[in-house]
């Protein structure tokens, strides 16, 4: 994780290119990688954080700051119209988590150790509570087009209903983690320690490094029309690939380290509960905050968007209902995701 500081060297360039003129391209290259230890640091302070507050509220605090760097972007993203990279940079943040990183997890854990175990309730309830929903996540995607025809305002409501009951399935699903009784894991204690840092130096740098954040975000989403004109990209595709990659690469190290390290249970509660913190959590808070800031966000979502979600729910039920795992499962779930992300460049 250390080697990721090195980006660091990033941020003076990114923030000299935007208010110099520079090229966007390199403004936002810059920024993105400027970013990523960023985010590490955030997760870091959390860590410290969570360990003073106990397991129960700590757990809830990394639940709640997991994809704080990614939420941070879309805010931004949103004040400036981008509403389809919003879409689709939550799409593509529930496939990363559940095809990008747990494929990862699964085929270098599985290189290292072989076949390796988990705690397969745990995973299959976190699967089951994945499908479901998404499938709150399509209800509006696939009643909004009829809907919109006769009542638009329809639509707005339709998806504040849906991000009203996402948000209470979110706080009963929290409450019930809570108050769950611990289950024993196949390989117990995770091997992340928290960084041995004093409460008061946790806050300073969980707060510098959100001011930080939120600044280079403003410069990433600012240099991001330019970018596509530049290269051709879509928006589509940005969002889907490239900012969840850039928002939750240190969390997606650590899953992987932790496969590593033959803590499965660890690895897939990375990856899996990021994946249902971003479906049922920030997808909806994104719905409520887009009209505070006169740009209302809706769930309807493509049908290639919805295609895509669907099948990674489904492989990662498949992968959680017998506690084992191989590294040709994981394979096979990276083999998808980068068929996913071809056929995603290509979009118009």
């Amino acid at each position: 994780m250390k080697a990721l500081n090195f980006f660091l060297l990033a941020i003076p360039v990114a923030l000299l290119s935007r208010y110099l003129g520079g090229p966007a391209l390199l403004t936002f290259i810059a920024a993105a990688l400027g970013m990523i230890p960023l985010a590490g640091f955030l997760g870091e302070a959390t860590e410290v954080l969570a360990g003073r507050l106990g397991p129960r509220l700590g757990g809830l605090l990394n639940a709640t700051l997991g994809n704080a760097a990614e939420l941070i972007i879309t805010l931004f993203a949103i004040k400036e119209g981008l509403l389809e990279m919003v879409k689709a940079s939550i799409t593509g943040s529930i496939l990363g988590n559940i095809l990008l990183v747990l494929g990862m997890s699964l085929l270098l854990g599985g290189l290292r150790h072989g076949k390796q175990l988990f705690d397969r309730s745990e995973a299959s309830l976190k699967a089951t509570l994945l499908l479901l929903s998404l499938i709150a996540l399509g209800v509006p995607s696939l009643f909004g087009h009829a809907i919109e025809e006769t009542d638009h305002m329809g639509v707005e409501y339709l998806s504040l209903g849906t991000a009203v009951v996402m948000i209470v399935i979110y706080g009963l699903w929290v409450v019930y983690t809570m108050r769950a009784t611990p289950t024993t894991a196949a390989h117990p204690a995770p091997v992340k320690a928290a960084p041995h840092w004093s409460m008061r130096k946790a806050l300073l740098i969980l707060g510098g490094s959100t001011v930080l954040l939120a600044w280079l975000s403003e410069v990433l989403v600012g240099s991001i029309e330019p970018v596509l004109e530049t290269l051709g990209w879509t928006e589509f595709f940005v969002g889907v690939v490239l900012i969840p990659i850039v928002g939750n690469v240190a969390e997606h190290l650590v899953a992987v380290q932790v496969a590593m390290n033959n803590q499965m249970d660890l690895s897939l509660e990375v990856a899996l509960g990021s994946s249902l913190q971003v479906a049922l959590f920030v997808a909806p808070v994104l719905v409520f905050v887009s009209l505070l800031m006169g740009h209302p966000l809706t769930l309807l979502f493509n049908p290639f968007e919805l295609a895509a979600l669907g099948a990674g729910a489904i492989i990662a039920g498949m992968v959680a209902q017998d506690g084992e795992s191989t590294w040709l499962e994981g394979a096979q779930l990276l083999a998808v995701y980068l068929i996913l992300a071809i056929a995603f460049f290509f979009l118009p």
